[in-house]
């Protein structure tokens, strides 16, 4: 039974997405609650009903209130910025005040958040779902921030016996949450078991020791537990807004657990719970993502380029049919090659960022390495060929002036070495000479090894690891293309992926081009088809709805949707777009596809194609194809018979 019903107001503009599309399983499997989520377009929250502010954390990052009925709403501003540690945020309310609906509660800088979080979605929950109901949640897709009614929250009617004065007076005499902090300590493996622990708005966050020992069954069963699950080597405890800190403080309070932050958490957890392989990979991952939009960008650029100055429709180009176009096709050239020619300072920003370094220095550091008196790689060996190659003499050492534009290496290694000297310069040079001392004395060190060891030798490195990786595919193009289509999407549940993002980067400074890439973007295609097939086959609403929409995301380049929300969790639909990418990429390898760039890796990616277009367009064909038509059929035979 549930009775009055009030309207809760959107709290951003933008694109409004259920929460089961949300790429986070405290909220997609609606652990917290029940309600919706917004993909916000500007960086403004305003609040969604009239009522009193009840949590307001440290890191800015999320809102927590409660409405005049006693329903008590979470609006978590993206995934992951508990991280950011309140940097992009602004909160012009406190804790306590009493606000209006559509009154400016948080603002924040939302094209940092897309840079630096896991995404900028924000879910809005009603997290005291055993007294409130949500019902008739929207099905608009765009939200007017403080006029969309997203949905409506009523209060549950309860008829239950109040506790007996004897257990009330227990109650009171025991610190809040006591038991049940000791409860989920021991569920985790006990003390012995966490290095250490903290908490954001909803969830206890714990580095243990050992996740094996985690007794899940009883975690599970324990009431105040909403749920749990591992991400980033960090074990993760649902307990909700409000209550989490209270618990965190009870469990510090109880146990021999000592306060941690954040940073100690993720740390902690990568090197309980990840293997050297796996810190490797997340290190990549961490210093690649953020540059990816930029190398994007251009990839799509570099397509239009390749439309307009190539022979795509008919013999003749576009610029050769219409002379006129030739200067914005020169142009267009410019713009887009920018963030290939200077890609080590793209690269050397994010590693020394990464590496604890400065990113300014980072970027300095990439550009030494692409300056203009310096030689590219092919000239220089040509001139080295005549005997002509440019050299300093460096105390009777021969060093070439050879340029690094498109290495992904050298930049990289020099890079984790200007971040060690910086860091170990600033804790032993006194603050007043900082700025004199620690940042020149930094880059000229590393400036010095790059040419004298670290080019050279990575350099080498890259030209061997290109060499072979085109020797292979070379050698058997067949074999290649269908074991690299047909590992790809695996290796995106691994993570492992993001290794080959710096191999495509090599291959295209080494060779203009890669053969990687293509295979990639029809693994987007494919489990894009597959989930289509889904969509069609299922019976469930709710399911067409999520594979609806992952769908489209796969078919614009974003898989993960489609792969953790749908295609893995039923097996067979990820099976069926692991065979149609072997069979194309084996197909596309043996014709000797070439993508000049990289791009959107979907229905888009024919634009970063250099070469053999047609080939390319026959194996999208196969991906939508073959995938869609095995799914399907499974799929028919599966939900008949459920």
């Amino acid at each position: 039974m549930v009775s009055g019903a009030h309207n809760i107001y959107a709290p951003l503009n933008g694109k409004l997405t259920k929460l089961e599309n949300v790429p986070d399983p405290t909220f997609s499997q609606k652990l917290m609650g029940e309600g919706i989520a917004i993909d916000p377009v500007d960086g403004k929250v305003v609040s969604p009903i009239n009522g009193e502010i009840v949590l307001i954390p440290d890191t800015k990052h999320a809102v927590g209130l409660k409405s005049e009925s006693g329903a008590e709403i979470l609006i978590h501003i993206g995934l992951e910025t508990v991280a950011l540690n309140g940097e992009g945020f602004e909160v012009h309310v406190n804790q306590g005040d009493k606000v209006k609906a559509g009154q400016t509660l948080i603002t924040f800088d939302l094209e940092f958040i897309k840079k630096n979080a896991a995404s900028s979605i924000t879910p809005i929950i009603v997290t005291n779902g055993s007294d409130f109901e949500v019902t008739s949640i929207t099905d608009d897709k765009k939200a007017v921030a403080g006029e969309t009614i997203v949905y409506k929250v009523a209060e549950k009617k309860k008829d239950q016996p109040s506790a007996s004065p004897r257990q009330e007076a227990n109650q009171k005499n025991k610190p809040q949450y006591s038991d049940e902090a000791k409860e989920i300590v021991a569920a985790v493996g006990g003390e012995e078991n966490i290095d250490v622990a903290t908490h954001c708005v909803t969830r206890l966050r714990f580095a243990l020791m050992d996740e094996d020992k985690v007794d899940h069954e009883k975690l599970d069963n324990l009431g105040l537990v909403k749920g749990s699950f591992s991400s980033n080597g960090q074990f993760q405890v649902i307990i909700g807004q409000g209550t989490v800190d209270k618990v965190y403080q009870a469990m510090v309070n109880e146990t021999g657990i000592s306060e941690a932050t954040k940073d100690e958490v993720k740390a902690a957890g990568a090197k309980h719970n990840q293997n050297a392989l796996q810190r490797g990979i997340k290190t990549l991952a961490d210093i690649f993502i953020p540059i990816l939009p930029a190398i994007v960008t251009a990839g799509l650029l570099l397509g239009i380029n390749n439309i307009l100055v190539n022979p795509v429709f008919s013999d003749e180009s576009i610029i050769e049919m219409y002379p006129s176009v030739a200067g914005i096709a020169d142009m267009i050239n410019i713009i887009a090659s920018t963030a290939f020619t200077f890609l080590p300072a793209l690269i050397g920003w994010s590693a020394a960022k990464r590496f604890g370094g400065s990113p300014l220095l980072g970027i300095v550091l990439g550009l030494i390495l692409v300056h203009p008196a310096l030689t590219p790689a092919g000239e220089f060996a040509q001139l080295q060929a005549q005997g002509e190659a440019p050299t300093w003499n460096f105390f009777g050492l021969q060093i070439d002036q050879l340029g690094y534009q498109g290495q992904v290496l050298p930049v990289l290694v020099a890079a984790w070495v200007l971040a060690k000297i910086e860091v170990w310069l600033r804790k032993r040079v006194h603050d007043s000479l900082h700025l004199l001392v620690v940042a020149p004395v930094a880059l000229l060190a590393t400036g010095l090894l790059a040419f004298i060891i670290i080019g050279p030798v990575t350099f080498t490195v890259g030209t061997w690891i290109t060499d072979g990786i085109v020797w292979i595919f070379d050698a058997v193009p067949l074999l290649g293309g269908l074991i690299y289509g047909a590992l790809y999407a695996p290796l995106v549940i691994t993570g492992m992926h993001h290794t080959f993002l710096a191999v495509d980067l090599q291959l295209i400074g080494s060779t203009g081009s890669t053969f990687l890439w293509p295979i990639v973007a029809l693994s987007n295609i494919a489990q894009g088809s597959a989930v289509f097939a889904i969509m069609l086959a299922a019976r469930d609403e709710k399911l067409k709805g999520l594979a609806g929409t992952s769908g489209i995301s796969a078919y614009l380049g974003v898989t993960e949707p489609a792969m953790f929300g749908v295609n893995l969790r039923y097996r067979f639909p990820f099976y069926a777009a692991i065979v149609g990418t072997g069979i194309a990429g084996a197909f596309i390898t043996l014709q000797n596809v070439q993508a000049s760039s990289i791009g959107i890796g979907g229905i888009p990616a024919p634009l970063s194609i250099s070469n053999s277009m047609m080939a390319f367009l026959i194996g999208m064909l196969i991906v939508i194809v073959v995938p869609f038509i095995i799914t399907f059929i499974i799929a028919k035979r599966k939900f008949r018979n459920d």
